[in-house]
């Protein structure tokens, strides 16, 4: 194999002696790299942010922001990283000219105060900054030198509270945390950025491919890390190995090294595998790689899949999204994840592969037990199929104790067909998934029932909400009580009635 090397802010270095449990955070810091920092260990806080070169599918590359606490060094054999450290235009000066373009604003507009988070703010704002379809609004100012400060007077009509006139999303950030400064200057620093110029190395870096994944093999005493070349390499190699921990974004594993210590003898990376990362549209269904990260199938559909598009932005943090996978929220199997109650509506079903073959299960079949499967030993998530059409009437509902980046005390997602009839509407189909309210997420199928084939009447809704309020084993913890969960449950199909039940704009199948 070759030398395990990783290019980091465009120095080659050395990376075989990180070993197969350190991550990309720590293996930086050892480097001398000490922007990137610890905060939670758990991908929560975003101190730990560097920006990584991903491929685009038109061949170029996208600088994408993650947290460097929960990968594995190894991870990025052959890859590109870029750290705070990095961005300056002069390594190590402390000129204002010399700063990058985000940390002269944050510095500028009173970003950072005791620094701790800045250079993981910095980081995730630089990902937003050379996003390449971040589109000013009129009003913008200087595409070079950026626009005036928020509060000017032409300067103040963002396109939404969550967008600025320079088209920065400040969902970008949604994963970083900050003490100090109560954002509003980190904000404005946001607000205030332009366009990069022609003089910028990593905005022409985007021009270029991005660095192709290169088989790599590591043993040490503590544990062996592979990344396979192939899928058939990666099913020769777990069907010998079938306890091996299968790595993506490490949004889960990262987290069970960092905070349960676990150390598996063997870890596949699987983020990389072409096999694994396609995304397919025909006249019967959608395919969705299970290593696609969420942000790659959230760009690539461009809304194509409503309540997928609903989900997106309240999953987790967009540091998350940029490493996490379908196939590991299935696969891991909580109870919680937010993807499954949405492909449960969805009808979705998943492909599993191994070395035997392949069989595509319906994912309404395909939990068992708190994070148990019909996996079998040796099996992987292949992909995740969504049949076509979609129904036309859908909506997800997260209920948690913040709008963003948390964990749902339940999640709803429902779709429903509506034939149109003389007397009204009658619902002819219609799918509910459900989270957080029993040992693995389910279909409220009795909720179903009493809503199939009936009068899509405000009585018929009310009386569905009633069995919906049943459904599942509601528990009482530290996140609802099993009577709050109860209640979301009937709410949120009362909601739904009420979005869907007279909307002109909605359409019904005649």
């Amino acid at each position: 194999m070759d030398p395990i090397q990783v290019t980091v802010n465009g120095e080659v270095r050395t990376a075989g002696a990180a070993g197969p449990h350190t991550n990309l955070l720590d293996w930086l810091r050892g480097e001398g790299f000490t922007g990137a920092k610890e905060g939670c260990a758990e991908g929560e806080c975003g101190a730990c942010a560097v920006l990584v070169a991903r491929p685009e599918p038109d061949g170029t590359t996208r600088w994408v922001s993650v947290n460097s606490c929960l990968p594995p060094a190894l991870a990025f054999d052959g890859q590109e990283v870029v750290t705070s450290e990095g961005l300056g235009r002069a390594p190590g000066a402390c000129a204002v000219a010399d700063l990058h373009p985000v940390q002269k604003e944050m510095a500028e507009r009173g970003g950072s105060q005791c620094g701790y988070c800045t250079p993981g703010f910095v980081c995730s704002m630089a990902a937003e900054y050379y996003r390449p379809d971040r589109t000013p609004v009129e009003g913008d100012g200087d595409a070079q030198t950026g626009p005036a400060a928020v509060g000017d007077d032409h300067n103040t009509h963002a396109a939404d509270h969550e967008h600025g006139p320079n088209g920065f999303d400040l969902h970008a950030m949604s994963g970083n945390l900050c003490r100090c400064t109560g954002y509003r200057p980190i904000k404005d620093a946001a607000y205030a950025l332009g366009r990069p110029d022609d003089s910028d190395a990593l905005a022409r870096r985007r021009t270029a491919p991005a660095p192709a994944a290169r088989p790599t093999r590591l043993r040490t005493d503590t544990g062996e890390f592979v990344r396979p070349a192939s899928l058939a390499e990666l099913l020769e190699r777990l069907a010998a190995d079938p306890d091996a921990v299968l790595v993506a974004g490490a949004t889960d594993a990262g987290v069970e090294r960092n905070i349960a210590h676990r150390r598996p003898p063997l870890v596949l990376a699987i983020d990389r595998l072409e096999e694994l990362r396609g995304l397919e549209i025909d006249d019967d269904h959608i395919e969705l790689g299970a290593a696609l990260t969420l942000t790659e199938i959230e760009t690539r559909l461009a809304g194509r899949i409503p309540l997928l598009a609903d989900l997106f932005p309240q999953f987790a943090s967009r540091l998350i999204r940029n490493g996490a996978t379908l196939g590991g929220n299935l696969g891991t199997g909580s109870p919680i994840g937010d993807a499954p109650p949405v492909l449960l509506a969805l009808d979705a079903s998943v492909l599993l592969a191994s070395a035997a073959g392949e069989r595509d299960v319906p994912l309404a079949e395909y939990f068992t037990g708190y994070r148990e499967s019909v996996r079998t030993p040796g099996e992987i998530i292949r992909s995740v199929r969504i049949p076509l059409p979609l129904a036309p009437h859908a909506a997800f509902y997260k209920i948690a104790k913040r709008r963003f980046d948390d964990i749902s005390s339940v999640a709803v997602a429902i779709a429903a067909v509506v034939e149109q009839r003389t007397d009204g509407g009658s619902l002819t189909r219609v799918r509910i998934g459900l989270g957080g309210v029993a040992a693995t997420p389910i279909r409220a199928r009795a909720t179903e029932d009493a809503l199939a084939g009936r009068p899509w009447t405000a009585d018929v809704a009310r009386e569905a909400a009633a069995i919906m309020a049943t459904e599942g084993t509601p528990l009482d913890d530290h996140r609802a009580s099993a009577r709050y969960r109860a209640s979301m449950l009937e709410q949120a199909l009362l909601k739904f009635y009420e979005e869907n039940h007279a909307s002109p704009a909605l359409e019904v199948t005649r």
